[in-house]
């Protein structure tokens, strides 16, 4: 799977939002500052997410973004498609019977790499905002981390 740029700094200035949420709007200069995003690029991909509908703008004094729904009921999937992010793992066209192939067959590991991308938009599906705010997505891959923040001489042997 190629995830971009674009839904990766998508979920992280979504994250942000979330984050520091406090019932007024969230200027996108203080979101690209805190997450070290080109604000001009911020603005291209919150078009994006407002024609998707997950965010809504505030123009004016004290303006910004605010979410469209709660941190609980977006889910990272969206965000990613609403940025024209696809998630594949394929050359082809997800659910295509054509391959990618010269001859339009389907290369030996297809139907494995297919699989993986509609497992990866499961997972991405079945996450959301709160979820990454809250730190409920810190599972095996976090082990190690809390593992040296609670023995750090065994961490550097």
């Amino acid at each position: 799977m190629k995830l971009s740029t674009k839904g990766r700094y998508s979920v992280m200035a979504m994250v942000d939002i979330a984050a520091h949420f406090d019932n007024k709007p969230i200027a996108l200069a203080d979101v690209a500052e805190r997450q070290e995003i080109s604000l001009s690029y911020l603005e291209q991909l919150f078009g994006k997410l407002r024609r998707g509908g997950l965010v809504k703008s505030v123009r004016g004094p004290g303006g910004g973004y605010l979410l469209a729904h709660t941190a609980e009921e977006t889910r990272i999937a969206d965000i990613v498609l609403a940025v024209d992010e696809q998630i594949k793992t394929t050359r082809c066209t997800p659910g295509s019977p054509v391959g990618c192939k010269t001859n339009k067959s389907r290369c030996l590991t297809h139907e494995l790499w297919e699989e993986l991308g509609n497992k990866i938009y499961l997972y991405l599906s079945s996450v959301t905002l709160a979820d990454v705010v809250e730190n409920r997505v810190l599972g095996t891959s976090g082990e190690l981390y809390r593992r040296e923040q609670d023995t750090p001489v065994a961490a550097a042997q």
